[in-house]
Parts: structure tokens; sequence; C-alpha cells
């Protein structure tokens, strides 16, 4: 579907991007264990510094490479995000069966997390055999995907602010109302297909999505923003605010990327 050169630039994009996420849930993992959670903190840092070289790896290549050595490092680093993935699984299944008391991780950002590793190795693996899913599938299931995982950031938002911090609070409840009600619609669509896979109803769901990740891009911009400033009271830690901004401007990229194909245009890399 894609020509060797599309290959290469989409791999790289997408390993770019993830690998540097990875290596940001290593760092959130740990500092939400307990300092007696030695054995997860050494597996959490081991995480950081593998994904950490993946990352450099990744920076280091050009858009002329040989795509075959692409292939090889997309192998090597979907056994690496198994690994993680594996990782997360773990460390959700000692906190929902109690064992860790008295941590900070959230059971629902553990499984976040973890889900966003398992998309990141089924890119990888899609990219490697060249078996991308159609237009139509593939725009309403990352929509059903990335909305979830945009209602889950307005969650965490909401729970890691100070409480005192009310009318942010309130702002974050309000953006998680509104996602899940666009993930019930994206759902909604998904179980309507293929009857639903029209491009008038396909593009009005991406209009209609992008207005409100815009929007909510833009609450997490101001909240970022705010926090390294030290102008608001919470537990967010800076980097986790940059984070969640980041995968905001993701999404609104795919949301693009699937505008101009729809209509014909061309997608910009």
């Amino acid at each position: 579907m894609e020509l060797l050169d599309a290959f290469v630039a989409r791999s790289l994009e997408e390993v770019r991007f993830w690998s540097r996420i990875m290596k940001e849930h290593s760092l959130f993992l740990r500092l939400g264990f307990r300092c007696e959670d030695t054995v997860l903190i050494n597996e959490a840092n081991h995480f950081y510094a593998t994904f950490e070289n993946i990352e450099s790896r990744a920076n280091r290549f050009t858009l002329n490479e040989d795509p075959n050595v692409i292939r090889r490092f997309n192998d090597e680093v979907h056994v690496a995000v198994s690994h993680i993935w594996l990782f997360k699984r773990k460390v959700l299944g000692l906190i929902l069966t109690c064992q860790l008391p008295g941590a900070n991780n959230f059971p629902l950002l553990v499984d976040h997390v973890s889900r966003e590793a398992n998309y990141f190795r089924n890119r990888l693996m899609e990219l490697n055999t060249g078996r991308l899913e159609p237009l139509p599938d593939a725009i309403i299931d990352e929509n059903v995907f990335f909305l979830r995982i945009m209602a889950d950031h307005a969650k965490f938002i909401s729970h890691l602010l100070d409480p005192s911090e009310r009318k942010l609070i309130d702002q974050a409840n309000q953006f998680s109302a509104d996602f899940d009600q666009l993930l019930f619609q994206a759902r909604d669509l998904e179980s309507m297909r293929p009857q639903s896979q029209t491009v008038p109803l396909l593009d009005q769901f991406l209009d209609q999505n992008r207005v409100s990740v815009k929007s909510l891009r833009d609450f997490k911009k101001t909240a970022r923003d705010l926090i390294e400033a030290c102008r608001i009271k919470s537990i967010i830690h800076p980097l986790l605010a940059d984070h969640v901004f980041r995968e905001a401007e993701h999404f609104l990229f795919i949301i693009d990327m699937f505008e101009n194909s729809l209509t014909g245009k061309t997608a910009h890399q």
C-alpha cells in the first residue's frame, strides 16, 4: 500500500513519537511506586534507558535509510514494546490485587499506558507487514482509540489537581464528559459499519472530533504553562502536562491526515 520511502518516513515518525512516550511512561510509573518497591523501580529505570536509546537511534536515521534496515529496527522496537506492555500489565495486576498499598499510580492510568503500548506494537506490525487498514476502518478505529485516550487524560488531570483548584477541576470534568460522549458516538458509528462508512458521515465525524480535540489541546497547553510557572496547585509533573499536550497534538495530526485522504487531498507527513 505504501511506497518504500513512505514506509521509512511513517516508521520513523511513529517510532520517534511513541518511543518518547514509552520512555516517559517509565518515568511516571517509577514516580508512583513506593520507595520500597525497588524491583519495580529498577525495571522502570531499565525501560526508561531502553526507550531513550531507541529514541536516540530513531532520531539519527534519515529518510534515505534502507527500508530493510528500518524494518529490522521496527522488529527490535516491537520486542521492547512487548516487554514494557507486559511490565505495565503486571503492575496493573499488583495494584488491583492490593499488593501495592499506598502507591500513587491509578489503575486506569496503568491500563491507559498499556493500551498505548499495545497500539504502538500493532502499528509497528502493520508497517512491517504492509497490512494497513482500509481508510474507512482506520478512521473509525483510530478515533475510537484516541477519543478514549483523551477522555482518560481529562480524568487524570481532574484527579491530580489539588482539590482547591475547583474551577480547573470543573473544566477537566466537563472535558471528560464531552469525550465520553464523543467516544460513545464513535462506537455507535463503529457498530453501524460498513453502512456507516460514507464520506459525508466520516467527514462530519472528523470535523466534530477535531473541534473538541482542539479545545482540549488548548486547555492542556494552558494547564502545562501554569504548572511550569508554578501558578496552580497540583501533583502533576510538568513533563506529564507536556506529555498529554503532545498526544492531543498527535491526534489532531492524525485527524488532519485522514481528512486530507478522505477528501482526495495529499496528506502531509
